[in-house]
Parts: C-alpha cells; structure tokens; sequence
C-alpha cells in the first residue's frame, strides 16, 4: 500500500505528535509499504529518507503551548506537488482542524483520507469559530481517528460526527531493554518536557521539591528537556539547587537508558493532555509514575492501577506521594509489574493494526463500502457518508 502521512507540526521540534507519525511511517515500512511524510522543516534539518520538508515553519501559540506550523500558498503549491508525486493509496492527515499542512492537504486531497484527531481541549474558542470554514474540508475525511475518549468528545462536541478511538503507540521492547546508566540511578526522580512551557508542569514539581527533600535529603531531581534551566531553579532555595540536575534534550537511547534508571517518574502536567505518550514510554521501561490525575492520564494509568495520580496541581500532594512511594521499594515494584502489563496495550503491535484496519475499511472498495454500512461499524468509523 502507498501510503501518504502528513505531520503538522515541525519535524525538528520533539513533540508527542512528531514521534506518533514518524513512529507510525517506521512500523509501516517495516510491513513493506511505501510511505512518505510531509512536515514542516528548517532547510538544515537531517531528514530520514521517508520524509518530505514542506519548508520553514513558523511559532504559532496553540492549546497552551507554540506550536511551529505551516501555512500558506507556497505550503499549499508543495502539498500538491507531494500528492501528485505520490499518488497514494491512503492519505492520514495528523491534526487537520490546525492552521498548517493537514487542513491545506484536506482541501487539495481526493480519495481515501484517514485523519487522526490527538487534541484535547473542551473549550476551544478558536475551533468553534473556525467550523465554517474546517466544515467543508472535513466532510472530504472518510474516517477519523481520536487518540484518546477526550480528544473524541473535543472533536464530537465542536465539529460533530464521531471516531474511533485508537491511542498512541510505542515500541514496548525498545524502552524495556535499554541499560540503565548508574549515574542516573540511586535515589532520583525524572522529568522530561518542555521546561518553558507551564502545562508541562515543571514549576508545580519544582514548589514540592524541598519538602521531598526535607523527607529525603539524597534525592535527585533529573531533569530532560529545552528551556531556560535558570529560570526553572530560580523558586528553589539556593541550598538546593545543585539537587537538580539539567541534561538538556536526550536522544531517544538515552531517553530509554532514563527512564530505566529512575525510582520514580514524575508527570506533573497541568492540562492541555489529551494522551500522555511519555507515561507510555515510562511505563514500557518499568519506571514506577506518579501523575496529576488529568481525565487523559488517568486512563492511561487504567484509573491509578498502573500508576499512583495526585491531585492536579497540588504540589503538597505531589510531595506527600513522592516521599511515600521513594520510602516503599515493595509499592514501586508493584506499580512497575503492573504498569509492565497494562503498557502492552499500546505497542506498536496493536495500535498499528488497529490504524492498518482503518485503512483498509476506506480503500477496499465497493466490497467495503457496502459492508461498512452494516449497522454500527460506520458510526464507530466516523466514517463521511457517500
């Protein structure tokens, strides 16, 4: 199958989006299917072979955070070459309500298009303002996919129709058998996210730090990511700075090597999650996690059965949890087993022959088409009526 995936967001910038599609087209190709991406990229960005630049993208604030994103006639003259070149089977479009290359592919694309909604956010002024114009360019979608139950109820309730729900994936064994490195070991707490950006929640983690380390004097906190690391430790206690330690942006090795090192994963996000990747990959390498109790992370840490959640933005209660599970070797094991099996879920395996299924649904012609109208299967679908 040719296959034709467009990224929204700007390939050189890390982001849970970025690694879904480039994951994605590297589970495909490894089935043997040709597959090209489109994204955004700065002219010296290094790109895998599989990856089509639609040029420079620009920041652009979004869902509480910035978003670099790509818009414009000289974009739109490029989707049109790269779908003319490709002729593909299948067309998935990541993000199409975003102003960038899923909504200009919406409206230069014919035939089959799967598009994929990962945004969670229940009170989107801009979307409903926009649904005019996103309206007509959405209707030329043949099924829709939401990553999470919230990202589908923003898509039902601002735009109508329906999706099937199918979350992000991860490479389970990749993050299971990386090698712990020692000097991230004993005693250490992790963070990993956008250290200037506050929905990730740093400052939150950052106001429970001295009473964790009032509890727990040898306690590290590591800290991977971009963002002013000054200005990160600047509420801190000058005493306890040196606590922190800053590793600056990780290769996806050593982000493996991390998270296989930590006693504990701290996911202190404030909101604007409608999936919550990286408690995947924490789960997958057995690190125990501790996160806010957001709707969309609860899910993923099956209600707290896979992982402890505290009150969202409740640095107390954050400190409280730390401390409890950093003195209970016994919970954190339990919590690492558990949360080792329930991640299974979310491998590669079956998030991509959940997505593959999809694909074939819209593309196997008048067969499929008829079958699709069988009660039900073409709501859970979200599939666009002929």
């Amino acid at each position: 199958m040719r296959i034709g995936i467009v990224c929204p967001y700007s390939w050189d910038v890390p982001g849970g989006v970025q690694f879904h599609v480039r994951d994605l087209a590297e589970y495909f190709i490894g089935l043997g299917h040709d597959v090209s991406v489109l994204a955004p990229a700065d002219d010296d960005t290094p790109l895998p072979p599989y990856v089509v630049s639609a040029g420079r993208a620009v920041p652009v604030p979004y869902n509480g955070s910035v978003a670099r994103l790509n818009f414009g006639f000289l974009s739109a003259a490029r989707v049109r070459r790269w779908l003319h070149d490709g002729a593909f089977d299948v067309v998935h479009i990541h993000e199409p309500t975003s102003p960038s290359l899923g909504l200009l592919t919406c409206w230069a694309a014919q035939g089959p298009m799967v598009a994929t909604f990962h945004t969670s956010n229940p009170r989107s002024r801009a979307m409903i303002a926009a649904y005019s114009i996103l309206q007509a360019a959405l209707e030329k979608i043949s099924a829709r996919i939401a990553v999470s139950e919230y990202a589908r109820r923003t898509l039902v309730e601002h735009l109508g129709g329906d999706a099937v729900v199918i979350p992000n994936g991860v490479d389970v064994d990749f993050f299971a058998k990386a090698e712990p490195r020692p000097e991230w070991q004993g005693d250490t707490i992790g963070f990993i996210g956008r250290i200037d950006e506050p929905r990730k929640g740093l400052p939150v983690l950052m106001k429970a730090l001295p009473k964790i380390l009032a509890a727990r004097p040898g306690t590290r906190l590591l800290v991977a990511g971009r963002g002013d690391e000054e200005a990160a430790v600047e509420s801190l206690p000058a005493e306890l700075r040196s606590r922190v330690e800053f590793l600056g942006m990780v290769s996806d090795e050593d982000k493996a090597r991390f998270l296989r090192s930590l006693d504990l994963y701290v996911a202190p996000n404030t909101g604007g999650e409608s999936f919550g990747i990286i408690l995947v990959e924490a789960l997958s390498a057995g690190a125990p996690v501790l996160a806010s109790d957001l709707d969309a992370f609860a899910q993923v840490l099956d209600q707290g059965a896979a992982g402890e959640l505290f009150a969202n933005e409740d640095a107390d209660a954050l400190a409280e949890a730390a401390v409890r599970l950093l003195a209970d070797p016994e919970r954190r094991a339990e919590l690492s087993e558990r949360g080792s099996v329930h991640v299974r879920r979310f491998d590669w395996s079956t998030v991509g022959a959940d997505i593959l299924s999809v694909y074939e649904t819209v593309t196997a012609g008048a067969a499929a088409v008829a079958a699709v109208e069988r009660p039900g299967l073409r709501a859970r679908f979200g599939l666009a009526r002929d």
